[in-house]
């Protein structure tokens, strides 16, 4: 059996990459595998491994990428961790970027632009590549997205474009850090359809990396479990399948010590926390947002779903203050309009929000335990030093997300499931009378999506707090989200 990437008793030349033991994997002909595990368990790590980023001693490591003519194993092996907006390395992004139109101008690429520049850039331009181009603008129904700018895209919108973007390039093996997670539902189902014929019309592999054991396609044939920094043995699907034990959320029930958790900030006396009144929001002549008629009482729970690029997020973004339009919209927060006066500050103090946008703007390698009191001061860095009392609330919600002794680890060491825990820590630790949670279960493992839904729960019984969260997972809501709002995409 051909082996496309073998790598035998792996011992990584940077002792700071090592694994607890020495690698053992392989990806042989027509298998593709998921690779999963918990949170920290070094997943991303053995992909740094079988990439070539992490250097091994000796030749420990061999590839095969045959049918392929491509020599260097990164025109071979394409990574997407969608970690980044936009695909690249942007120093210029920052957390409000998406939402200031201003900031376009002659040179911000569109989607069909940064598309066509990387369709001309890998290959030759002939009958098979366009067709093979068309039916992945049409199997993702992107085609109305291709005029619209890259960085007004939302976050499941973006998964698409660089899946897209990737695909073109054609690679022999293709991974992917959860590629779900920020789709809808109906766009999670064309993903699995579109890999599941790709792995059978050509001969590229896939190896998918997972923290959601749902979350593994049909067409994968083995699984790979990686825990406590040890790569297990590979594993057939149906095998793997059959031994999954259930995480039952009731394991995580802390709610005695979040409900009993001294109330030491002022709570707003508006029994209205939210109300809109034909809210448009629009970019250029794209509609994104349409005559929003929306109200949240004190102590109301909303669930706000709708498919990518329905305005989720965007909804989201003017309650916070980060979208300018926000200021020319029909907005009362907390009894409040909006542009009488109050400063961004003023706005921010009584909300606590997690979202992929600022995930993704948040590169400060500095301690966990600052970027959690940096949730006290609605900073993205710290600049001040927080009080031993203020300090004393930051690891107490680091230990309710089972972070506590991540509190001197830089940010950037950590994973990409521990650096969510930590930004969840960030948006709880002010105790916020509104809770806004954008896709707070994103990349987390089982046990801690558990951990995390219990928490919420708890926290929706402290005494006048109200929650907003978006998720495309139904299973995902905690049972005391008891409304509903559904947004439409205007094309």
């Amino acid at each position: 059996m051909q082996k496309i990437i073998d790598v035998k008793d792996g011992i990584t030349r940077m002792p700071a990459w090592r694994m607890a033991e020495p690698v053992n994997f392989t990806l042989g002909e027509n298998e593709h595998i998921a690779i999963t595990g918990p949170n920290g368990g070094g997943k991303s790590m053995l992909v740094d491994i079988i990439t070539g980023n992490h250097p091994l001693v000796g030749d420990s490591i061999e590839y095969d990428f045959f049918p392929s003519t491509k020599e260097l194993v990164s025109e071979n092996i394409k990574y997407i961790t969608f970690r980044d907006s936009y695909g690249v390395n942007d120093n210029t992004y920052y957390l409000q970027q998406r939402w200031n139109h201003h900031d376009i101008d002659n040179d911000t690429p569109t989607v069909g632009e940064v598309l066509n520049k990387e369709y001309i850039l890998t290959g030759k331009d002939t009958q098979a590549r366009q067709e093979f181009r068309n039916y992945l603008y049409k199997l993702f129904c992107i085609e109305h997205l291709l005029d619209k700018y890259v960085i007004l895209l939302s976050s499941g919108e973006t998964r698409k474009f660089q899946l897209i973007r990737t695909l073109l390039s054609e690679p022999r093996v293709l991974i992917m850090d959860n590629p779900f997670i920020g789709l809808d539902a109906d766009t999670r189902i064309q993903l699995e359809e579109l890999l599941s014929a790709l792995v059978k019309e050509t001969n590229m592999q896939i190896i998918i990396v997972v923290s959601k054991s749902d979350d593994i396609p049909s067409f994968i044939t083995h699984i790979v479990e990686v825990c406590n920094m040890t790569v297990g043995r590979k594993t057939k699907r149906n095998e793997y399948i059959c031994n999954i034990k259930p995480t039952k959320a009731e394991d995580y029930d802390i709610s005695k010590e979040i409900i009993a958790l001294q109330q030491d900030r002022h709570i707003p006396q508006s029994d209205i926390v939210i109300r809109m009144t034909d809210v448009c929001v629009s970019y250029g002549e794209r509609c994104i947002l349409k005559n929003i008629n929306w109200t949240v009482r004190k102590g109301e729970n909303w669930i706000i779903t709708g498919q990518n690029g329905a305005g989720k997020s965007t909804l989201l973004s003017i309650i916070c203050a980060d979208n300018p339009q926000g200021y020319a919209c029909d907005i009362e927060l907390f009894g409040v309009r909006r542009g009488t006066g109050e400063s961004i500050w003023d706005i921010k103090k009584n909300i606590g929000y997690v979202s992929p946008e600022m995930h993704r703007a948040y590169k400060r390698n500095i301690e966990a335990i600052k970027i959690v009191a940096s949730g006290l001061k609605d900073t993205v860095g710290l600049y001040y030093s927080p009080n031993e009392k203020e300090y004393e609330r930051c690891l107490f919600w680091m230990r309710m997300f089972g972070i506590e002794k991540y509190a001197g680890k830089t940010f950037m060491n950590l994973s990409s499931g521990e650096q969510r825990l930590v930004l969840l820590a960030r948006a709880f630790v002010k105790d916020p009378s509104l809770l806004i949670l954008d896709e707070p279960f994103h990349g987390l493992d089982i046990e801690n999506r558990n951990k995390v839904r219990g928490i919420i729960e708890s926290f929706s019984k402290r005494k006048d707090k109200t929650i907003l969260m978006v998720s495309h997972y139904k299973e995902e809501f905690p049972d005391c989200m008891t409304n509903i709002l559904s947004l439409k995409r205007h094309i």
